[in-house]
This record gives structure tokens, sequence and C-alpha cells, in this order.
């Protein structure tokens, strides 16, 4: 019998590592953050491992290997048992009545000038304005008078009267209710509005949960500070899950329908997205297409996302991969009703 080649046992020592890593990951979601913090970084990886498990597949596919199972059984567990990394056909649908609703993080609309290009908050302006979105839910927000100008109503809460900073919920539907969560201990925050909308009350939230302070234009985990940039995304992730369940106790209590936007910090692997996204519909998954990749990162992350009461329709959703910040901005179109014109 022919040796296995010394490169094929090696590829396939680093095929178990991997597979084992993407099924671990499929656990995420049930262990909270509090009770394993170090555990909850992985979901960051997740896109990654798929993909790492897919090219493992079609390298011993190639080779007529019987290797092949080992990630094939692994992406067919998380076919079944895990949030879709890749859409593969998109919903279009329209009607006149659709409630156009776009989240953004926009970096503050390049205040401390991230990007060099001076233009960055005027550009930014008028792709909002070409988009037109009825809800505008920003994060990381400034004011912006051209922005303001756009809508009839808004709620803006920075995190104190002397921060320039914070969130922001645009209506062109009148506003009669806002609040917000005040987080603790942190610059993030969650705030809400209710809307009218014909005679119906819609709630709408803007969450931007704990950051994680990576660099997308640097790969901190190289560096040699690597053990405190674990350390600080590791306790990131703890202050989500107590950010969560804040959350969730507040929203639970809104019966009606409602609007969740918003930038989660995490991905649709973890925790926090299953807890915040139960009983709700994830716009992207409902009528989205690719990766829905909403961070400017080298793989595919989404930390972006709207999401709708069970009873909503989304009949549209994009993501734009426009450069004004280092995220990307997301438009669902939501409807309470079947017909499509």
């Amino acid at each position: 019998m022919k040796k296995q080649p010394y490169l094929d046992k090696l590829f396939y020592f680093l095929n178990i590592v991997f597979a084992i890593l993407l099924l671990l990951s499929y656990l995420l979601p049930f262990i909270s953050p509090k009770s394993i913090p170090a555990f909850a970084v992985l979901s960051l990886l997740v896109p990654f491992l798929i993909i790492i498990n897919l090219i493992f597949f079609v390298y011993w596919l190639l080779k007529l290997k019987k290797h092949v199972f080992l990630s094939a059984l692994t992406l067919i567990i998380g076919w079944f048992f895990s949030t879709p990394l890749y859409q593969f056909s998109e919903k279009n649908d329209s009607l006149n009545s659709d409630i156009r609703v776009m989240s953004y993080n926009v970096r503050m609309f390049n205040y401390y000038q991230w990007n060099k290009d001076a233009t960055i908050a005027q550009k930014t302006s008028t792709f909002i304005k070409e988009k037109n979105p009825d809800i505008l839910a920003i994060q990381e927000h400034r004011e912006l008078k051209e922005i303001s100008d756009l809508y009839a109503y808004k709620y803006v809460k920075k995190k104190s009267p002397s921060n320039k900073f914070g969130l922001a919920i645009y209506s062109k539907y009148k506003i009669i209710h806002t609040g917000s969560l005040d987080f603790k201990h942190t610059i993030n925050n969650a705030i809400f509005t209710d809307v009218l909308v014909a005679k119906d009350t819609i709630r709408i939230y803007n969450l931007h949960l704990e950051s994680l302070g990576i660099n997308p234009k640097k790969e901190n985990f190289g560096e040699e500070n690597s053990e405190k940039l674990f350390k600080r995304i590791r306790n990131s992730f703890k202050k989500q899950a107590i950010q969560t369940e804040q959350f969730i106790s507040h929203e639970k209590n809104f019966k009606g329908k409602k609007i969740i936007c918003g930038d989660f910090n995490n991905t649709a692997y973890s925790w926090v997205y299953k807890q915040i996204s139960r009983n709700k519909k994830d716009a992207f998954l409902e009528a989205g297409k690719g990766f829905g990749k909403s961070f400017n990162y080298g793989f595919p992350v989404r930390i972006d996302f709207i999401l709708t009461d069970e009873n909503a329709i989304i009949n549209q959703f994009k993501t734009f991969p426009v450069k004004y910040s280092d995220h990307f901005p997301i438009l669902a179109k939501i409807n309470w009703h079947a017909t499509v014109q």
C-alpha cells in the first residue's frame, strides 16, 4: 500500500483542527458570554472557519480521498443547525406602503479623519439622500445638518450633554414617543422611538452593543499585545451579554409591531444574536443575497442587522459596499401586508 504523503497528513491534521473548531462554534448561540467569555471570541471566526472547511472539502474531493467526509459532515451539520453564511437568491418585491429602513454605523461622519478624504461626510449624506429611507437608524452619530434637513422628525441621544456623539433615529413618520436604555459603564447604548404610520404604532429600536475595538486596517492579532487585545474582546463580550439582557427585558414589554436596527458588534453565530433575534425575522435571511457583509474586514463579517417581529413581511434587503465608514449601510423594505404590487 502506498504511504500517504506527508503533506496530506499535515493537511488532514489541520482539517481535523478546523472541523472541531467549527463544530464547537455551533454551540455558541447556547452559551452566554457571561459564563465562558473566552469561548464567545470564536463567534468572530465562524465565517473564516466555514470557508476553510469548504476549501478542505474541495481539496479532498479533487484528490478523491475519503478525508472529504470530515468537512462534508461538519458543513452539513452547520447547514441544518446554524445560520447560513451565504444567501443564494434574493427577494425583490415592492409595495407602495413599504417602510424603507436603513441602519448605518457612520463612524461619526469621519470626524476624526480616519479617512483622508475630506468629503466623506458630504458623500455619506448624498448617498443617504439618494437611497431615501423612511427610517434612518445611525450608530456613532454626530449632528450633520445635511441629514437633519432630510427628515421632519428625529430623536438624537448623546452619551452625555458634553459629548458630540451617540445614536439617532430619523423618521419621515411622526414620532410620538422616545426613550433610551442608558447602558452603564460604556459609551454604547440603545434607543427607541414609536412612530405613527397610518393608524399603526411601530416601535423602532436602534442598538449599538459594546464595541470590540478591532481595527480593520490593522491585524491586531499579530501584535505583541495580542494577549491584551484578547482580554479586551473577552470583556466586551461579557458587556454585550449584559446589554442584551437589558434590551430583551425592555423590548418584551412592547407587544406591537417592531423593527430592531443596529450594530451588534457580533455575528449571526453568537449568543447575542440568538437572544435578540428570537421570535423575529432577520431581513437579510428573508430577502438578502450573498454574504451580507456589513463590516469592512478581510473576510465576510455580518454584524449589522435589521430584524422585525414575526408578522412583518420583508420585501427587499440590500447591503451597500460603500467605503464611507468601517461599516456598510443596510436597507430593508418592510411591510405588514401580503399583496405585492
